[in-house]
């Protein structure tokens, strides 16, 4: 029996698009999961200027790598997406409250815009709940 649903569908260009940007975000994410787990001393100055004791590295580190593989998992990637979205919204309230500049304020967002564009362009499930598409 045949599905009368149609899935939309996305131009090979786009797709690859999506999947290009896809890795780029992704090796951003995985670098700076790895970065907390490592401890440089430029990220524990940073953490602590951000008003988190050092001691939170290694949870945040966990949070960001976990969540990035759920998202690089197409299977996974929407949760993938929700959770990178929640991490990137505390980092967004981290800089505003301690009255960081515009650009650091703007950067996780313009990361989940990111996050949501690429999945978009490569995950056709995401097309079709949203009605969108061709």
């Amino acid at each position: 029996m045949q599905s009368s649903i149609q899935t939309p569908t996305v131009s090979k260009t786009a797709l690859w698009v999506g999947r290009i940007l896809s890795g780029l975000t992704v090796l951003f994410f995985l670098l700076d999961g790895l970065m907390k787990l490592i401890k440089p001393e430029e990220v524990v100055k940073a953490t602590v200027y951000l008003g988190y004791p050092e001691s939170s590295l290694l949870l945040m580190g966990i949070t960001l790598l976990v969540s990035t593989v759920l998202y690089m998992i197409p299977r996974t990637s929407i949760v993938g997406a929700i959770l990178l979205t929640g991490y990137l919204g505390g980092a967004t309230a981290t800089h505003v409250r301690v009255g960081d500049s515009l650009f650091s304020i703007l950067l996780p967002v313009i990361f989940g815009v990111l996050v949501w564009g690429v999945l978009f362009l490569r995950d056709q499930r995401l097309r079709a709940l949203l009605g969108l598409g061709n």
